[in-house]
């Protein structure tokens, strides 16, 4: 726990690849040469290609896996992992002769970037890593934690990644030959686009969304889901797709954790249909007058009311009470003696869902009210209605279910940290950091191979843990 992580030999990256069970069925998916078509049949079993393209992520390029593998001791090795694991099945022995690199490009461009296979192979892996992760102890519908004190290990997270691209030209770049005067069009790939970061700085690549879930044991991280952002601006839908097709195979999971980019309609989202608590803070930056303002290089954060409440003080006087939203938190504004505005902020006390019957959640948050309103709580509910679109109110824009001054924000939205680990790693697996091929179908393969490493990875150091590590923290 706090020791320094220790180093992962290749080979051991190998093994663990060879016996994640999700490789095997995956190649299910791959069609067969018919038998009696004429065709050459395969030299390698069907998986070979999806250990292939996980190797690349191991070894940093398709080049390199031939380079490695045509040693005998990798070849030796892998071919007497395989024939231990599937000891009564020789059709899933490896031959004699190492795969080649251009067995793996004709699989890959021949079957794997069909857009109808790379569907079934990304359902597929959704499925198989959610049920793994459950087998890890992630996401655990009887496991740690509330909805008032959500636990990290029933936390999804995820980020965008601009992967860039193999080349640096752009779209109708040329260079013109000295000799000849010949204008030629430089290569280039017409996936990349400008897409913008979650710092605000721009970046050219091909961008996709990387969906998470980790215990607090070292690489105890699990990759869900990856899809392709197709247009600039189109991260926070793509995301909330992940997040829609993930949640039926993930009961256990509490919430999400995300950058600014999803805003008050994927919130509302998430809480009402999803039944899943968004943990982010509120966008810095607003259009027109509710730009915050910036006072002694200090930010002061917007104010936007919420409601009015009633509220019983002692010896039965009703005072109603207005709520405001400042920075997600909720509290009560009132005016000062010298006439400024006062926010007096809550103590959040209890969170809580209740499923009505159309199958919509909705979401309350208790607070503790001050000594000078009774010291007694409110409810407050935290998802839009019919009264809030009446009023032109956002409140899920607004107000955050545990806010960033909540003490429970700090360790949970920490994890967005691991979300940069995953990007930081995705890059130290390519060749210079840039992408393995042209084209976002290519480069979704490439991912779900990356996926398909660090998950193999999470469930051979779990088998190899003590018993009494082996359960999630």
């Amino acid at each position: 726990m706090g020791h320094r992580a220790k180093g992962v030999a290749k080979l051991q990256r190998v093994e663990a690849i060879l016996e994640n069970p999700e490789i095997y069925h995956l190649a299910e998916l791959i069609p067969r040469p018919r038998r009696h078509s004429g065709g050459r049949q395969r030299h390698y079993p069907d998986y070979m290609l999806l250990v292939y393209e996980a190797l690349v992520s191991v070894y940093g390029s398709a080049r390199q896996v031939e380079a490695e593998l045509s040693h005998p001791l990798v070849w030796g090795f892998m071919r007497r992992l395989v024939k231990d694991l599937f000891s009564d099945d020789d059709s899933r022995w490896l031959p004699r002769q190492p795969m080649r690199r251009h067995h793996y490009l004709y699989g890959r461009n021949r079957y794997l970037q069909d857009p109808h296979v790379l569907a079934g192979i990304a359902r597929l892996h959704r499925e198989i890593a959610s049920v793994q992760a459950r087998d890890l102890g992630l996401l655990d519908p009887d496991g740690p934690g509330s909805w008032t004190h959500p636990h990290l290990s029933r936390m999804l997270y995820a980020d965008g990644k601009v992967v860039t691209p193999l080349f640096k030209a752009k779209p109708g770049d040329t260079r013109t030959d000295k000799a000849t005067g010949e204008i030629r069009q430089l290569r280039c790939d017409s996936d990349s686009a400008l897409h913008f970061e979650g710092t605000g700085e721009a970046a050219w690549g091909t961008k996709f969304v990387i969906v998470a879930a980790r215990a607090t044991e070292e690489r105890a991280r699990m990759i869900l889901d990856v899809e392709w952002v197709p247009k600039p601006g189109g991260e926070a839908s793509v995301a909330m797709r992940c997040f829609r097709r993930l949640s039926p195979h993930l009961p256990g999971a509490q919430g999400v954790i995300y950058d600014t980019a999803l805003r008050g309609v994927h919130h509302q989202e998430l809480l009402r249909e999803l039944g899943l608590l968004p943990v982010n803070r509120v966008t810095a930056a607003v259009k027109g007058a509710d730009k915050p303002r910036r006072k002694d290089g200090r930010r002061v954060e917007k104010s936007v009311h919420i409601e009015d409440k009633r509220i019983v003080l002692e010896g039965g006087t009703v005072k109603t009470c207005s709520l405001y939203a400042r920075g997600g938190e909720i509290g009560i504004g009132e005016l000062s003696d010298i006439g400024e505005h006062e926010f007096i902020p809550l103590s959040r006390i209890r969170t809580h869902r209740i499923k009505d019957k159309s199958g919509l959640f909705r979401w309350y948050n208790d607070y503790r009210l001050p000594q000078s309103h009774g010291g007694g709580t409110i409810t407050v509910r935290l998802h839009n209605n019919e009264e809030d679109a009446a009023r032109k109110l956002n409140r899920t824009e607004n107000v955050r279910p545990i806010p960033a001054s909540d003490p429970d924000f700090a360790a949970l939205y920490a994890r967005r940290n691991d979300s940069e680990s995953i990007n930081r790693g995705l890059d130290d697996s390519m060749w210079l950091g840039r992408a393995h091929s042209i084209g976002h179908a290519r480069q979704h393969l490439n991912l779900i191979g990356y996926a398909l490493m660090v998950n193999s990875l999470t469930i051979y150091e779990h088998r190899q843990r003590p018993p009494s590590l082996a359960s999630v923290a």
